[in-house]
């Protein structure tokens, strides 16, 4: 099997998204990566709380994107990612994902 993260696009510093919750509250987010899925045909961001610090457990946003001209998600438009399936895969990806930075941290 091919690896699955070769279509994992790490977030840099300048990628950050607002987020409105059904209160009409805006809280700032940081890319940590994108990815495509071949399998569902769509690209995916993951999300952090800009606030978070680096010693603090956080709730990662997982979000469907349409994205812009130049492949990012800061512009384009979010979609909730509703199938079970299509969960599954993306929790794969980012266990994945943080499995390696652990790796590479040590």
């Amino acid at each position: 099997m091919a690896d699955k993260n070769n279509h994992v696009h790490e977030g840099d510093d300048q990628q950050q998204i607002t987020l409105i919750d059904d209160k009409g509250n805006e809280e700032l987010y940081q890319v940590l990566f994108t990815f495509d899925s071949e399998d569902y045909g769509k690209s995916y961001v993951l999300l952090y709380p800009e606030s978070a610090s680096d010693d603090e457990e956080v709730d990662i946003q997982a979000f469907s994107f349409t994205p812009d001209e130049n492949g990012d998600a800061s512009s384009g438009n979010l979609y909730p990612i509703e199938d079970d399936d299509e969960w599954d895969m993306v929790e794969e990806v980012l266990n994945t994902f943080l499995a390696d930075e652990d790796e590479d941290g040590e």
